[in-house]
């Protein structure tokens, strides 16, 4: 599946974002933001086919590819991380409002952006894939296990056990752990392979994976803390939750919280693992298609 990128940079927060754009030039506005070892070129299969109607930007989340690195952990805060989403989507659609799209870190930062106030003006529409909202994440918890019942409390283990490399992602074990899981592309290929069922080709990741593996657990080291108290974290962006039913990593029970502090929230569930827009492009981009459709026509 052939498409072509073209690249931009726009600063944000001292940090120089590597931007990439194509489609149609004149068409709605969709922002794919990718997760962690990832970079923009995740998408590439999806934006091919959501070219057809609407122009399309991704961009290298700081730390990440051809994106500048802030320096710090506290560089990759989730503040930090929604502010690079404003920064983009004020550079490319000045006038008007962009339709998000988030997978695994992407989407944790862009539920970050989108609870800000400033996003009811700046984000049409966010579809969220594999990534929770920290603070919804937070509440669930909190709910789940006080007053503690059997069900809450199995609910709660099964998201534990599946979050079980978290901690070492955030550990100084992490860096040398990931520099030989991920020591080159071919390698990480063949994971996703025996993992997800679809391998991966050369398109789909960038020349400088192995270090994006390494630079990419800041984001876990900055934001893997739940809160004590979860903020009050809410939304008038219509959501679109797609959620994948094989994912090893997000378990759909912990979704469900989302829908008791977002005002238009839709979800639909997929039966597939947790890179989706490498094995199903095709199914991403009818869905973001048509949630897109459903928010423009009110």
């Amino acid at each position: 599946m052939e498409f072509t990128w073209a690249r931009a940079t726009v600063g944000s927060g001292g940090v120089e974002l590597a931007v990439f754009e194509g489609g149609v030039p004149d068409g709605p506005v969709v922002v794919l933001v990718h997760g962690w070892p990832d970079t923009h070129h995740l998408w590439t299969d999806v934006a091919a086919l959501l070219a057809r109607r609407f122009r399309v930007v991704a961009y290298d989340t700081r730390g990440m590819g051809e994106s500048g690195h802030p320096g710090s952990d506290e560089g990759f805060a989730l503040p930090h991380l929604a502010a690079d989403l404003r920064a983009v989507a004020d550079a490319v659609s000045p006038d008007r409002p962009v339709h998000v799209v988030g997978h695994d870190w992407g989407s944790v930062q862009v539920w970050e952006a989108v609870c800000e106030p400033w996003a009811a003006d700046r984000i049409a529409s966010f579809t969220s894939m594999s990534g929770p909202n920290v603070d919804h994440l937070g509440h669930w918890v909190r709910r789940s296990v006080a007053p503690p019942t059997p069900g809450g409390l199995l609910r709660v283990l099964r998201q534990g056990v599946a979050s079980a490399y978290v901690p070492l992602f955030a550990s100084p074990l992490g860096p040398p752990a990931l520099r030989r899981v991920v020591s080159s592309r071919e390698r990480w290929a063949g994971l996703l392979e025996r993992i997800e069922r679809v391998r991966p080709e050369e398109r789909h990741h960038a020349p400088t994976l192995p270090d994006d593996a390494v630079n990419g657990l800041a984001y876990y080291r900055a934001n893997i803390h739940l809160r004590s108290r979860p903020r009050e974290r809410r939304t008038t962006v219509p959501v679109l939750l797609l959620v994948q039913t094989r994912d090893p990593a997000i378990r759909p029970d912990n979704l469900e919280e989302s829908g008791r502090w977002v005002e238009h929230l839709e979800r639909r569930e997929l039966p597939y693992g947790h890179w989706v827009a490498l094995s199903r492009p095709d199914l991403v981009a009818r869905e973001v298609t048509a949630f897109v459709d459903r928010v423009t026509a009110g």
